[in-house]
């Protein structure tokens, strides 16, 4: 193999990293692990440069029965640009904002671009991209449409797969294929022969009376809005093609959430929102127990809020004597089980405090809760700082035991969430497992 890699590193303008080198070894090393508890040496690390790196790549992957690893930050927690095979870093080279249409709307961007730098790009002109993460300061776009990315107000905003307008990707046979929903206005690549065999199989499988049934069976039902995991063959069946009309199949809706195995994307188009409403609250439940936390969360999600965020004990607790989130936690009262911090937005004051009044006369009606402050604005930036160091400040305990993630991004549809954790905290202490619960509650996770 070694022989055939260098070969491949005096075709390839980027880099490849592969030989036995203390710094080769070092990038190696380096590439080795993603934000999650997996680790696994690559054969070789690439960082290539333009789309016809990517093509060798591809090519030589093929020749040489390897596998390709696309990744932009590796901010996964589940392993996913973690493996054996060639890792493809799309980080250094793939990173430029392409083009912006505010008039329509939509951004043309490269995988390696930044949720938070492209939302500072996008501010000046009003508007945003919706789907975040508890790491948008460091998540790229590449990333995030492997992932179908969602975040904290994906209730409301939803996830990355309802924003793809296009990608432009490396096929797995070496060609390069322009992918647009029908909503783009312009046809997908109907010139490239492999696309064309993909969606005409696609198609096949869609209008298969036997397929749909399994489909309509096996996967989440729509009450469940947060499912990541998968190919989207559901969503497939939004579009018209089991109608017989063929030019609506959306593939955009299989690459969201495929994690880069569909082939390797280059450009992304996504569609954009308007800049949320100026005015800001966040009404921070204090709960005695998870569980009626998450009977406030039911309670919550009828009021229509933005977002309804669940933050226990185990996480505030770590909060206390932290350099930076000590001051974070000047709104907790007493001592509580867990924090729900139920988000509205509104474009006047009076709305804005009508929502949060509303809110709180529901959850006394059904004595839920036993404190309810408010923070306005600016001031919502600490309940989320606390909301989104949850897995960071767990990772810090002192001393050789150390968490993992036992669930991550695990969803249900959020009335079966309380049954869901009774169960679920059963089975914890069986085994004398002990837990911490921080999650998007408003989206059953």
């Amino acid at each position: 193999m070694k022989e055939q890699l260098q070969r491949l590193q005096a075709r390839l303008k980027g880099e490849l990293y592969f030989n036995d080198s203390a710094y080769h070894q070092g990038q190696l090393l380096a590439f080795s692990t993603d934000a999650s508890v997996y680790e696994e040496k690559p054969v070789a690390v690439a960082m290539p440069m333009n789309e016809e790196d990517l093509v060798q790549l591809v090519h030589f992957a093929t020749d040489n029965r390897t596998t390709l690893i696309p990744r932009a930050a590796g901010t996964s927690l589940a392993g996913q640009v973690v493996g054996n095979g060639i890792v493809t870093d799309l980080s250094r080279y793939f990173n430029r904002i392409i083009e912006l249409n505010a008039a329509e709307r939509w951004v043309r961007v490269q995988p390696g671009v930044i949720r938070d730098d492209l939302n500072r790009y996008l501010q000046p002109y009003g508007l945003m991209f919706g789907p975040e993460t508890s790491t948008a300061n460091r998540a790229m776009i590449g990333g995030m449409v492997g992932n179908n990315s969602c975040g904290l107000h994906s209730i409301v905003w939803g996830a990355v797969r309802d924003h793809l307008l296009a990608v432009r990707m490396v096929l797995q046979d070496g060609s390069i294929a322009q992918i647009n929903t029908p909503r783009a206005g312009e046809p997908s690549n109907s010139s490239n022969i492999f696309l064309n065999l993909v969606q005409n199989q696609l198609r096949q499988l869609l209008q298969d009376a036997g397929a749909r049934q399994a489909i309509a069976e096996h996967f989440p039902g729509p009450q469940v809005s947060r499912r990541n995991c998968g190919y989207a063959l559901d969503a497939l069946l939004e579009t018209e093609v089991t109608n017989g009309n063929d030019h609506s199949l959306n593939l955009c809706k299989l690459i969201a959430g495929s994690e880069g195995t569909l082939g390797i994307v280059t450009e992304i188009t996504l569609q954009l929102l308007p800049l949320p409403p100026a005015f800001t609250a966040v009404v921070c439940i204090h709960c005695n127990s998870i569980k009626e936390s998450l009977l406030a969360n039911a309670v919550a999600l009828r009021t229509q809020p933005m977002a309804s965020e669940l933050v226990d004990k185990c996480i505030l607790d770590y909060t206390i004597d932290h350099p930076l989130h000590h001051a974070n936690r000047f709104f907790i009262e007493g001592d509580p089980a867990a924090v729900l911090m139920v988000e509205y937005m509104h474009s006047s004051k009076e709305l804005l405090d009508k929502a949060v009044q509303q809110l709180q006369a529901a959850l006394q009606a059904e004595k839920l809760g036993y404190a309810y402050p408010v923070l306005y604005n600016k001031e919502s930036n600490a309940a989320w700082e606390v909301r989104k160091a949850g897995l960071g400040l767990l990772r810090n305990s002192a001393g050789d035991r150390q968490p993992v993630n036992l669930i991550e991004d695990c969803a249900v549809a959020p009335q079966d969430l309380p049954a869901y954790i009774d169960d679920l905290l059963a089975l914890l202490n069986k085994y004398q497992v002990q837990a911490s619960f921080y999650a998007h509650a408003g989206a059953g996770e």
